[in-house]
């Protein structure tokens, strides 16, 4: 059998871009198909700058504890191309099985007969081919980039389409300004949809509430239709349907409570609103979503740190979820005090400056590192000066390895708390090298 490694090398070829945001390539394939766009479960549509995935993550976990048979389709993968397709069964689901996978690329790449489409357009669509010959009660699906062009943005009738919060990304093809950006990414709520919209700066809101006014979508809009707040180390969610008081999140960090609180008011809005409180429990405790401010207890990376040392690892890369990120090792730190050490990896379209700003004051230095898997990566030469410049010690290493291991040159008076972040591709580099891919 040919493998998926084999065929995915193949779909690159097929268009000269990478990205290339229209829907008229998607819309023939999936003609081609059969409309399998048209015959899928009820869709949850998923766009944002950050915390989409753990959003999704979320909402997985609390349908999947109350017994419901989910698929979830998200993007990118950290180690290999399956994470990206989880195909529900009773019992909770399963990435794609490489045969699956390989006969639904195979039937996609036949239709097409090399015509023109995007890498992302052709593994949209054998994901959406799978998913409508596998019966699920929900389908979460993950928007790639922006909203209104993204490929996933061929669902006419979703049961719910939800906005996490937006910030400064992409801006090559999503716009310069927050505003325009937050305009693309409303372009995936449909007449009828219930918009679901995450608490965010005001501004944000106020263009997504009118976006979603103009297309006939319901906004159901964090901060005022529904809350999220810690309170006696617990999570309490209120909307007009009433409150829950739920355990704190496993996944750590209070921009997690804005994820879980968007996952339930998007849950309830798509007409779950009967799911026992037991499921929103253990929804909150077995949440998983790797490489979010994931804490590696095991594996081989693991023997290279001075002894007593921790290993966190995280993918955020830009200015938010640089914030989002130093708040919550500020908060681990000041539950557990220790010198914070930052291994990062940056692309080069990425605003390496902005991510590490709010890291000033809390991290001791940055060990720059590549992205080796990455031909757009940032050197770490230039990671290290760029860190140099926004105020910290800094040095570069030609690996994680080699900078994890240099750690050991130095006597700490406590042993050090070590953050490997500022790439998705970095932390899926991380895992495969840790030996502890995503399951």
């Amino acid at each position: 059998m040919e493998s998926s490694e084999a065929l995915l090398a193949r779909f690159l070829a097929l268009h000269p871009k990478a990205i290339d945001l229209s829907l008229d390539r998607i819309k023939r394939l999936l003609e081609q198909l059969g409309h399998p766009e048209q015959r899928l479960p009820p869709v949850i549509h998923v766009a944002g700058t950050n915390g989409k995935g753990s959003t999704i993550a979320f909402m997985r976990a609390i349908l999947e504890a109350a017994g419901l048979v989910v698929h979830v389709y998200t993007s990118p993968h950290l180690v290999k191309f399956h994470e990206r397709i989880r195909i529900g069964q009773p019992g909770g689901g399963q990435f794609v099985s490489e045969k699956a996978l390989v006969e639904a690329f195979q039937r996609c790449e036949k239709v097409n007969a090399g015509a023109p489409i995007t890498f992302f357009e052709m593994t949209t669509a054998a994901a959406l081919l799978l998913f409508c010959e596998h019966p699920a009660d929900i389908l979460l699906l993950e928007v790639g980039m922006g909203g209104r062009l993204d490929t996933t943005n061929v669902v006419n009738d979703p049961a719910a389409c939800v906005v996490t919060p937006v910030s400064m990304d992409h801006a090559g093809f999503l716009g310069d300004t927050v505003a325009q950006i937050a305009k693309e990414k409303a372009g995936i709520f449909k007449r009828g949809a219930p918009a679901v919209i995450a608490p965010q700066a005001e501004e944000t809101t106020a263009i997504l509430e009118a976006e979603a006014d103009r297309r006939g979508a319901r906004a159901i809009i964090g901060g005022q239709d529904f809350s999220i707040h810690e309170e006696n180390g617990r999570l309490v969610y209120q909307d007009e349907r009433g409150l829950l008081d739920l355990p704190m999140p496993k996944l750590q960090g209070r921009h997690q409570h804005v994820n879980a609180g968007t996952a339930i008011a998007a849950l309830r809005a798509a007409g779950f609103s009967n799911l026992p409180t037991a499921a929103f429990e253990a929804g909150m405790l077995k949440v998983d979503w790797p490489a979010r401010l994931q804490r590696l207890a095991r594996g081989r990376l693991i023997t290279l740190l001075p002894e007593g040392a921790d290993l966190w690892l995280d993918g955020g890369h830009n200015p938010d979820g640089g914030r989002a990120l130093a708040a919550a090792m500020a908060e681990i730190e000041e539950k557990n005090p220790a010198p914070l050490v930052i291994i990062c990896g940056s692309l080069g379209t990425k605003d390496s400056e902005g991510f590490l700003q709010p890291f000033r004051g809390l991290a001791k230095e940055i060990l720059a590192v590549p992205v080796s898997s990455q031909v757009a990566a940032r050197p770490s030469e230039e990671v290290a000066e760029i860190a140099r410049q926004t105020g910290f010690q800094a040095s570069h290493f030609s690996s994680v390895e080699a900078a994890l291991a240099s750690l050991n040159n130095t006597v700490w008076e406590r042993p050090p708390r070590v953050l490997i972040t500022g790439s998705l591709y970095l932390a899926g580099d991380v895992l495969s090298a840790n030996g502890t891919p995503p399951q």
